[in-house]
């Protein structure tokens, strides 16, 4: 096994290969995960509906690529993580967790086979170096090729429901045939891209891998051609409030080491269904058969006063969990939250109160998502 992995710069915020970019449309910047990322150039509402109606452009170079290869690839995987990656046909992806040994989420993942026994797993950018020490670790006993190469690659997500119409100008891979959670080899802009059908925001759309010193020409070349279109470039404020409304968890909000995946939601994940071992089995083996003492919920809300990540939240005068994330949302008009709860008043139509800066408001427990595209 060869593991091969760069001296990060952890001293200094460090940028993507398109920050002239964004400063050249007059982004406002933020620190993510030690990177100086676009939080917005126009305004989040603007950026927010554009990508519901039309398309919009998101720089995600960000987050982190291994590859991993060699003939012991798929079991390697196997062990790593909670799911099974020697299930993912060629040329598809699935979401996955990679836990420690109490079952505390190091990272959530999405792992593409490339081929046989080539599969890139794409981590969140803060946990870069947490997810490189763990599947490093795990590589002993196995035939494979362990590879950071999130230096190497740009990643851009062109998300909308015109995204896919708008990139089908420029490449001649046949976009319309790709499913859901696939990806595909090709051309954009004459340089080689990986098209992958997945995201981040609850609509249709493409995250396009290409190395990094293309993506400039990717990114002005989708902005040129996306005009027609509606599509607008698209910071971190908009991307964050499109994933609360379509329920999707982020990483040091809805997941972290203090949480196990069944508390989470995420139970159809963990394969323990598999004499082979991997990391984390016994302890989510123990955990699985026992309710958990806590759940994440949606919460739903009235007026326009929106329930914060931290707030605490309340039945009566108890204390009965914590909110997670929370925005007022531009598609619905209204407040909603991720939150976890004390299990007993986690179920659908419960009524529990949110202290939003010293006053108490009313919130309902319901379904995730809020928000499901219709098609």
């Amino acid at each position: 096994m060869e593991s091969v992995q760069p001296d990060l710069e952890n001293s200094v915020t460090r940028k993507t290969a398109l920050y002239e970019e964004h400063a050249k449309l007059g982004a406002q910047f933020t620190d993510f995960g030690g990177w100086e990322m676009p939080v917005r150039y126009t305004s989040d509402l603007a950026e927010h509906h554009a990508v519901r109606n039309e398309a919009g452009l998101f720089d995600i170079s960000h987050m982190a690529e291994f590859f991993v290869t060699g003939v012991d690839s798929a079991n390697f995987l196997n062990f790593a993580l909670v799911g099974r990656a020697s299930e993912i046909q060629n040329g598809r992806a699935k979401y996955s967790l990679i836990c420690n040994q109490t079952g505390g989420i190091i990272d959530d993942l999405i792992v593409y086979r490339l081929a046989d026994e080539d599969f890139l797993v794409i981590a969140n950018a803060g946990n870069r170096e947490a997810v490189a020490e763990a599947l490093k670790a795990r590589t002993a006993g196995f035939d494979v090729e362990l590879r950071d190469e999130s230096d190497n690659f740009g990643l851009l997500a062109v998300q909308g429901p015109r995204a896919v119409e708008l990139l089908q100008k420029l490449t001649d891979t046949q976009l319309s045939e790709l499913k859901y959670y696939s990806i595909d080899a090709g051309r954009l802009a004459d340089v080689d891209v990986f098209f992958a059908r997945t995201g981040y925001t609850g609509e249709d759309g493409f995250e396009l891998l290409v190395r990094a010193e293309h993506s400039a020409t990717v990114w002005n070349a989708v902005l040129a051609a996306g005009e027609s279109y509606g599509l607008v470039p698209a910071g971190l404020a908009c991307r964050d409030t499109l994933r609360l409304e379509a329920g999707m968890p982020l990483y040091g909000h809805e997941l972290g080491l203090d949480t196990n995946p069944f508390e989470a939601g995420f139970a159809r994940v963990v394969r323990l269904d598999r004499e082979e071992d991997f990391v984390g089995k016994t302890a989510l083996a123990e955990l699985a058969p026992v309710a958990p003492s806590r759940k994440l919920v949606g919460l739903s809300g009235e007026g326009k006063r929106a329930a914060r990540a931290e707030y605490p939240i309340f039945v009566e005068e108890s204390e009965i969990g914590e909110v997670t994330s929370g925005a007022l949302s531009p598609t619905l008009g209204y407040p909603v939250a991720m939150a976890y709860v004390s299990a007993e008043h986690a179920s659908e139509g419960s009524v529990v109160s949110v202290d939003i800066r010293g006053t108490r408001t009313d919130f309902t427990v319901v379904k995730l998502p809020f928000y499901k595209r219709t098609k």
